[in-house]
């Protein structure tokens, strides 16, 4: 759902450098607790990270859950479309995503690699990309992705408070999309919710030949590089081999290699402590 957005790359780097009634007795309070408690409405959901320790449950549904309807969607230039499943289920509705591997609109898109950049989130350990599958629907095959809830766009956060977790988040970001080659990062392509967890979404134009990094590095999460630097060609192939090319995935590699360049020369020039984030 993708929103062009002037000087979006210096948005990117600038997005880490933000900062009772009386008392009862026993007896009568015991009695009316319950009473209190089933008159008190449940705690509105804040987190839309809903998977966590659950992703082959939610890959299932999504799978061979019935769609009950799809429906139009106002925003995105791929066109994806909204799908429902009946009500009651684990999920209510998913992103219907039909691209077939080839240029549209003068860009190389691909459903493929949604689910991939979903298999790597997973190897990595980051849980920042929602659950995406194959499925066949009508004729059509496409990828059917979670729809996130509940969730803000950017522009509806960029003023507000953020948590220290903010700034890693950012980070982790940018070093996803460096390792994808996702030049397409903008502020329709990213999500929060309540609790400030950040979410990427829309990866069609990421896994593409180009070896160059997209987006400056400054700082580092330290931790989720070095799940970085554990990846190897025999690790992708296993996790991502049906949804991109072996050339594709040896491009992963040398991405992940430039970045150490990258990354080596920052903490040469300015030291550890001023390069990795916690």
């Amino acid at each position: 759902m993708r929103r062009p957005v002037v000087g979006f790359v210096v948005f990117l780097a600038q997005l880490v450098s933000v900062n009772l009634p009386a008392a009862q007795a026993p007896a009568q309070a015991a009695a009316q607790a319950p009473a209190a408690a089933a008159a008190r409405p449940a705690p509105a959901r804040t987190s839309a990270r809903t998977w966590t320790g659950h992703n082959a449950e939610f890959e299932e549904y999504l799978r061979t859950a019935k769609i009950d309807r799809i429906v139009e969607v106002p925003i995105g230039v791929t066109k994806p479309k909204r799908a429902y499943f009946e009500a009651g289920g684990l999920v209510e509705s998913a992103a219907w995503k039909v691209l077939p591997p080839g240029r549209h609109n003068g860009f190389w898109d691909s459903y493929e690699s949604e689910i991939a950049a979903y298999e790597l989130d997973k190897l990595l350990d980051m849980g920042m990309v929602p659950p995406a599958v194959e499925r066949q629907y009508k004729g059509d095959v496409g990828a059917l992705v979670l729809w996130l809830s509940p969730v803000h766009p950017w522009k509806d956060m960029e003023a507000k408070p953020k948590p220290p977790s903010w700034a890693r988040q950012a980070v982790d970001m940018k070093m996803f999309d460096n390792l994808i080659g996702n030049k397409d990062r903008n502020a329709g392509n990213f999500l929060l919710d309540d609790d400030w967890n950040l979410f990427l979404i829309d990866h069609s134009r990421a896994f593409i030949s180009d070896k160059d990094l997209p987006w400056e590095l400054v700082h580092v999460d330290k931790s989720l590089w070095n799940r970085m630097l554990a990846l190897d060609e025999a690790r992708l192939t296993a996790s991502l081999s049906k949804w991109v090319g072996k050339g594709e995935i040896r491009t992963i590699l040398t991405r992940r290699d430039r970045m150490k360049v990258v990354i080596d020369t920052l903490v040469k020039k300015n030291g550890a402590a001023a390069v990795f984030v916690d």
